[in-house]
């Protein structure tokens, strides 16, 4: 793999102590798992980062899972002990879009060398690198954050998409039957933001891990700004890995996605 995605195969296992290792494990389906296995059972000095208590905020009303404020980023960051220089791995159960979530709200803060283990906790555990159920030690530091704004929008950034005063590719990451509205399990109102275009982020599943997928240089081209939603900012974050993994040129987030957009605005059907 490239610049983003790291595969198991590549880290050499005498290098462990050299990274600084994050567990982003989660389920939706039950918020308290990835604590659970977690504290089970984690590669060694690796902190956990949890979807809904540390990677989103979920007292704002932004979408399902609202951004962090920059305050609590940083403070985030701090508390776990990095470093802007550091070498960090994120990982998660492999195959599913919470490691992407972490990389990317590392990537805004500025962090350069952080990547996503491609296959996983287990594919880890398999190679032989070591485990533990101790919560680390970590030291407190103080960061000076560089915030990538041109990784980020906002529902008003997406606004003037929409209303063609901002030239930019719109791409809807949810199912396709989800992006026209022929179903909706989650949001009110069914549909997609006007004038985007769905790739599946499932499409990059290979064999349990995220994967290049040449169908979405025949959707968008690499030249191309684009601007990638989903549901609630969550899994939109592997689709957006996989653009810049596929050395995509000006790629943003839209971290409120659908959830937030259909608070404030019309939608459309395909």
């Amino acid at each position: 793999m490239g610049e983003v995605f790291l595969s198991v195969k590549d880290i050499p296992l005498d290098s462990q102590e050299n990274y600084k290792w994050i567990d982003a494990r989660f389920n939706l389906q039950n918020s308290a798992e990835g604590s659970t296995v977690y504290q089970k059972q984690h590669i060694a000095e690796a902190v956990f980062w949890d979807l809904e208590k540390d990677l989103s905020d979920m007292e704002q009303h932004a979408g399902r899972h609202p951004m962090p404020t920059k305050d609590k980023l940083q403070a985030l960051f701090e508390r776990n002990g990095l470093q802007m220089d550091d070498s960090i791995l994120v990982y998660d159960q492999g195959g599913t879009p919470f490691a992407a979530r972490a990389w990317w709200l590392l990537k805004y803060g500025g962090f350069q060398k952080v990547q996503i283990v491609q296959e996983g906790y287990n594919a880890l555990v398999n190679e032989g690198f070591k485990t533990s159920n101790d919560l680390p030690v970590v030291q407190q530091t103080s960061l000076n954050l560089k915030w990538q704004e041109h990784l980020y929008a906002d529902r008003i950034a997406v606004k003037e998409i929409v209303d063609g005063h901002v030239d930019r590719t719109l791409l809807d990451a949810r199912s396709n039957a989800r992006y026209k509205g022929d179903i909706e399990p989650i949001d009110k109102i069914a549909g997609h933001i006007p004038g985007a275009i769905n790739y599946d982020w499932e499409q990059l599943l290979q064999d349990g891990k995220l994967c290049p997928n040449e169908s979405l240089l025949e959707l968008v081209s690499k030249k191309e700004p684009i601007t990638v939603y989903c549901g609630s900012g969550v899994t939109a974050a592997p689709l957006f890995a996989m653009l810049k993994e596929m050395a995509y040129e000006d790629i943003q987030l839209y971290t409120g996605s659908y959830s937030d957009w259909i608070q404030h605005f019309e939608i459309e059907k395909a």
